[in-house]
């Protein structure tokens, strides 16, 4: 038992330290629409590791957008290259507390689910929820949710992946869904809650490259360095202004104590010594005591 139990610590310490051998990859955000946008950073030990990992943001954090921090956006790690992680938007969801507050009691709530195919091949799940101002009938329930679904399935048969993307994060579909029921019940919104991307389609090659990504970083690297360093010596020439301001009027401040004490050590002098060094200095040695003083001052 002694031997087994001392084998197994030494095979233990020698095992090897996985934390080691990882390293820290860039995560990206697809080429269109956000022109693989810097959204995060992951640890991997190989690239092959971070095929198929799931990062998720909020819609705030990628676009700017305060107005859309109860929006995560989701992405798929698809493809590595160098020490970059590109990724595919696979879809977004509402936090539910958000929901929550929106659907408040004694008001009518219509939730749908709608498979459809996008004009280049995407197929996706969009999940939307109608909220009315009362509660409503069942028969008018069933309407909104057929009006609904008719104007989902026409509106991304003849729309690409990217467009109908930028409808469902802009708010577009939101207000095409309002203006499709309001002859059945007036709604008071419509939220997109969830989108999943259920199988992909013709991936879009517009944009720029991401080596052109990494030379217009490069770039703006490169200015905001040239700026901070032009920022820095400028204080440091300001610096050595005040310096040598604060030498001279130190300097005038001391001359002017000099003189200072020179005038209080003539005033603390008596009238009859004050004539002895008038006399030696060949001044005149008449007048008042001010006059004196005056005389040897200059």
């Amino acid at each position: 038992m002694a031997a087994k139990g001392a084998k197994a610590r030494a095979a233990a310490r020698k095992q090897r330290d996985k934390w080691k051998s990882k390293r820290w990859f860039t995560i990206r955000a697809p080429r269109q629409p956000w022109q693989y946008k810097v959204i995060g950073e992951t640890l991997g030990e190989t690239r092959e590791h971070l095929l198929g990992r799931i990062y998720e943001t909020t819609q705030n954090e990628v676009d700017g957008d305060f107005s859309k921090m109860h929006v995560k956006l989701r992405f798929r790690v698809v493809d590595t290259r160098g020490e970059d992680a590109l990724t595919e938007y696979i879809g977004h969801a509402f936090q539910n507390d958000f929901v929550r507050r929106q659907i408040r009691r004694h008001r009518g709530r219509v939730d749908d689910v709608v498979d459809c195919v996008t004009a280049d091949g995407y197929y996706i799940r969009i999940k939307p929820v109608a909220v009315v101002a009362n509660r409503i009938k069942s028969s008018q329930k069933s309407q909104m949710r057929k009006l609904m679904k008719e104007s989902i399935l026409q509106y991304t048969a003849r729309t690409t992946w990217l467009d109908v993307q930028n409808s469902l994060l802009g708010g577009g579909m939101e207000k095409m869904l309002i203006e499709s029921i309001k002859t059945i019940h007036p709604t008071k919104s419509i939220m997109i809650r969830k989108v999943q991307l259920i199988q992909s389609g013709v991936v879009s090659e517009t944009g720029p490259t991401l080596e052109e990504i990494h030379e217009e970083e490069k770039k703006s690297s490169e200015e905001m360095a040239a700026k901070k360093a032009a920022s820095l010596e400028k204080a440091m020439s300001d610096e050595d202004l005040s310096d040598d301001s604060d030498d001279s009027e130190s300097d005038d401040s001391s001359n002017q104590e000099d003189e200072s004490e020179v005038v209080e050590d003539l005033s603390s002098l008596k009238v009859a010594e004050l004539k002895e060094r008038c006399k030696a200095a060949g001044l005149k040695v008449g007048g008042k005591k001010a006059e004196l003083i005056a005389r040897l001052s200059e």
